[in-house]
């Protein structure tokens, strides 16, 4: 018998010589700017368009494995050269630009500075620490950040192997896979501070943790992020910062505290002073603890330090389903920041406070994120909405209406997302588009270009999408083995030209509340409607499952096996490994984007703002961002039933309505075609939705929003706490504290009578009576509420408010008063009720402490 021996295998890369002419190449594949700037990537994509292609779109690895022939050609090429200098005259007048008034009159960029706070950061698909929407939207605010100038830095994790790379196999199941990236292949270098490679250390359980850290380049901002694989710590520590969302509890809460705390000791060793703290999500929110840590070094108590940290912090939710918030027990917290505890000198009993829920003993981190904080958001107008009712027991005795939790609807980025064309098009007939992009009545001019130019692009991005679906769907299917002939029918539905089918995009997050599969609720009429032969239409899904989310797994498998079937096949296509690649493509080229949330679980859903930046049209449940954009002719709208209905009942009537939609008026418009070629009354939708969606959307939108209700008065309110030494934030404390022991006893009543009627041009008199148990009249507010009640135009106002002066103090009570006259005619419903008020407070009502009579 031959002894047969496999020979070891050793890699060896040539890496090119750049030539000096070209060597700007490299600054270029260093700076994000590339994740948005088209001009960059066509650059390299010129070289070698297969290389390209085959590095998935990474510069820095393109650069590193070009055939020195491909640049030496290159060099000769006069347009390629032309090319690169336009492009570098751009980049450099970006760089050069200064911020405008509209961001110096709120932040001076000299003496102000934003810190933002995420665990994931999604720029584009060379640069994979991202997983999802809350990944995309932190790129999408940093790009903004960058376009405007904003005094901004951010902080997130480096994770080596990121997100999972998803496969779907013969049987439908999902394969999650993970693969190393070296730092040497993405956009990032060393931080240095003094010539030395910048760590920093946390205390964790019987050690330190040393981290790395590593700078990543955003056109006008940087990105700072921390990695545990160094030689300083041990094998399971190096391996903390590998995978992004992986792991257990332990994994979380170790990531979470490097995150938050190192990642604020991070700034403190780069002497960067942040102004305005920013934590996007709970992940970060560890990062309240240790500024604290930090204040209490200057003499203020725990309590001084957190109303001076708090009051410069805006804490932003991002999801109402109870798996996007981390809770931990209270052993694992107590074990967890023990080390830390005794370094700080913390009590662990206050600390958990911060983090704790009525009747429960576990730390929530959104808790904590609440309570360490004084600005605090949702973002989407209905999500706002929710999280002021579901995080209400922050301020227990406010309506949740009133609380301090408000909203601002996330924006996408509008040059990360439009499609080239469209970008080239807009230049022609409205060629200051781009500083335009909060203008909505500038954005009339889409009506202005021909429907057959405005089609014409349309149709060649769906082409060049069709062509992507068909070549990813062919490799997928390759690999399980699946018949070429099989293969050749999923595609021919994208492969026939003389149909051009009704493409419906559904691609997101395969979570349960999403409800991927409802619209096949009704398998029989819904194939009846795609496979009409003369209205032919082709349903895409794509999206990824948590590897632990079994019931997400399930319904990828649903959608394949329904994409097998032969009835079915070529009118349903499932693509496997969601990226940001694929991402643009789909969003560029769909005619529809279907949505079909679980009201009201979607807190914004953001794709669908980028799929009508694309001239496609939205159809979607009026959940999230949809409840504000859609306006009855830029899209369709599935209207959710009563939560309080039986779920299976909110299913089948929300399916039916989506399949009516489609059957009824999606379907028949698309394929309402005269001798041009495509539908007029089409054309004029995708219009509307463009014009009206583009201005009120975007992330430059969502950013200055955040300036102005946000970052602007949480750097006055932190600076007034911390002057002359946290003097006001010790004041604000202390009478905190004063109020919370006596507010118990304090009670409210009317004295007398109120009266029932009045004429409209006269007074009435509202008198009532506090016990304010130690408490001053100076440390209250007692107001009345009027809210008409008459019907016509001043149904819906929001109340008025009077307020009621001290009058005297009787018997240890303190008598409220004042001459109240109607602001409106016929009957009206009057409210009154007293708070704790401190002209120092963020919010008025933060205490969360109200008595109504």
């Amino acid at each position: 018998m031959t002894n047969m021996h496999k020979a070891t295998e050793f890699r060896l890369e040539a890496r090119p010589r750049i030539p000096e002419v070209l060597e700007r190449l490299d600054e270029l594949a260093n700076d994000l700017f590339y994740s948005w700037d088209p001009g960059v990537r066509g650059l390299f994509a010129r070289i070698d368009l297969t290389l390209w292609q085959k590095v998935e779109h990474n510069p820095k690895l393109f650069l590193r494995r070009v055939a020195q022939e491909r640049i030496n050609e290159t060099i000769e090429s006069r347009a390629f050269l032309a090319e690169y200098r336009r492009v570098l005259s751009s980049y450099d007048a970006y760089l050069a630009a200064e911020p405008g008034p509209e961001v110096t009159e709120k932040l001076n960029p000299e003496t102000s500075l934003v810190a933002y706070f995420c665990a994931e950061f999604g720029f584009h698909e060379s640069f994979p620490i991202y997983s999802g929407g809350l990944g995309i939207l932190a790129g999408d605010h940093c790009k903004a950040a960058s376009d405007l100038g904003l005094p901004f830095v951010a902080i997130g994790l480096l994770y080596c192997q990121g997100y999972f790379i998803q496969s779907i196999g013969a049987q439908g199941q999902q394969i999650a896979r993970y693969q190393s990236h070296s730092s040497d292949e993405l956009p990032i270098r060393l931080a240095e501070k003094d010539g030395k490679v910048l760590r920093v250390s946390v205390p964790f359980p019987g050690r330190n943790i040393v981290a790395r850290v590593w700078e990543a380049r955003v056109g006008h901002i940087r990105l700072y992020l921390l990695d545990s694989d160094t030689d300083e710590n041990n094998a399971e520590d190096r391996n903390l910062t590998h995978r992004l969302y992986g792991g257990d509890e332990s994994t979380r809460i170790f990531q979470e505290m490097l995150l938050g705390i190192g990642g604020a000791r991070v700034l403190q060793a780069l002497d960067l002073h942040p102004t305005a703290w920013h934590i996007n999500e709970g992940h970060a929110a560890f990062q309240i603890l240790e500024r604290c840590r930090r204040v209490m070094d200057e003499g203020l108590s725990f309590e001084g330090a957190l109303e001076a940290v708090a009051g410069s912090t805006l804490f932003t939710t991002h999801t109402p389903v109870a798996a996007g918030h981390d809770v931990f027990p209270r052993e694992l917290v107590e074990h967890a920041l023990g080390a830390w505890l005794e370094e700080s000198g913390l009590d662990f009993d206050k600390v958990f406070a911060m983090g704790i829920k009525p009747g429960q003993d576990a730390f929530n981190m959104t808790s904590l994120g609440l309570r360490g904080s004084r600005f605090h958001n949702g973002v989407s107008r209905i999500h706002g909405s929710v999280a002021a009712k579901m995080e209400g027991d922050i301020w227990p005795q406010i309506p949740p209406d009133e609380n301090p939790l408000g909203y601002i609807t996330n924006g996408v980025h509008v040059p990360t997302f439009l499609a080239p064309e469209w970008s080239s098009l807009f230049d022609i007939q409205a060629p200051n588009w781009k500083s335009e992009l909060r203008n909505p009545e500038f954005w009339e001019f889409i009506e202005q270009i021909p429907d057959y130019h405005y089609w014409s692009v349309h149709k060649a991005l769906k082409e060049q999408m069709s062509d992507f679906v068909v070549r990813r769907l062919k490799r997928q299917h390759s690999r399980n083995g699946t018949g070429r002939s099989v293969t050749e029918r999923m595609a021919r539905q994208l492969t026939t030209t003389d149909k051009d089918p009704l493409v419906i995009g559904f691609a997101r997050r395969f979570a349960t509340y999403k409800r991927a599969t409802l619209i096949f609720s009704d398998l029989e009429r819904l194939e009846k409607i795609l496979t009409d032969p003369d209205r032919p239409v082709v349903l895409i899904f794509a999206g990824k499952a948590h590897p632990k989310d079994s019931p997400g797994q399930q319904l990828i498998k649903v959608v394949h096996d329904l994409s097998m079937q032969p009835s079915l096949m070529g009118h349903l296509i499932l693509l496997e490994d969601y990226d940001q690649a694929m991402a643009r493509r789909l969003l560029s080229g769909v005619d529809v984007w279907l949505n079909t949330p679980e009201y009201p679980k979607e807190a914004s859903g953001t794709s669908g703002e980028k799929a009508a930046l694309n001239g496609a049209l939205n159809l979607s449940v009026l959940d999230g961002w949809w409840g504000e954009g859609y306006n009855g002719e830029n899209g369709w709208a599935i209207t959710p039933r009563n939560i309080d209905l039986d779920p299976e009942f909110r299913n089948v009537e929300e399916a039916r309505d989506l399949l009516d939609l489609l059957e009824y008026e999606v379907v028949p418009l698309y394929y309402a075609r005269a001798s041009q070629g495509y539908s007029a009354g089409w054309v004029k939708r995708s219009k509307a939705s463009m014009k009206t969606i583009t201005p009120r959307f975007n992330s430059e939108r969502m950013v200055m929003d955040y300036v102005s209700n946000y970052y602007q008065p949480a750097t006055r309110q932190g600076r007034q706490l911390m002057a002359d030494n946290g003097k006001l934030a010790a004041e604000l404390a202390e009478w905190k504290a004063r109020v919370r022991e006596a507010w118990p006893e304090v009670t409210l009543n009317v004295q007398g009578c109120v009266e029932s009627q009045c004429a409209y041009d006269e007074t009435v008199e509202l008198r009532v009576e506090a016990t304010l148990n130690g408490l001053t009249a100076a440390d209250v507010r007692v107001e009345c509420l009027v809210t008409p009640e008459c019907t016509g135009t001043h149904n819906g106002l929001a109340p008025n408010c009077f307020l009621l002066e001290k009058e005297d103090d009787e018997d240890g009570k303190t008598v409220f008063a004042t001459q109240l006259r109607p602001s409106y005619p016929g009957l009206q419903t009057l409210r009154l009720r007293m708070y704790p008020y401190h002209e120092a407070l963020t919010h008025p009502l933060e205490m969360g402490a109200m008595l109504w009579v």
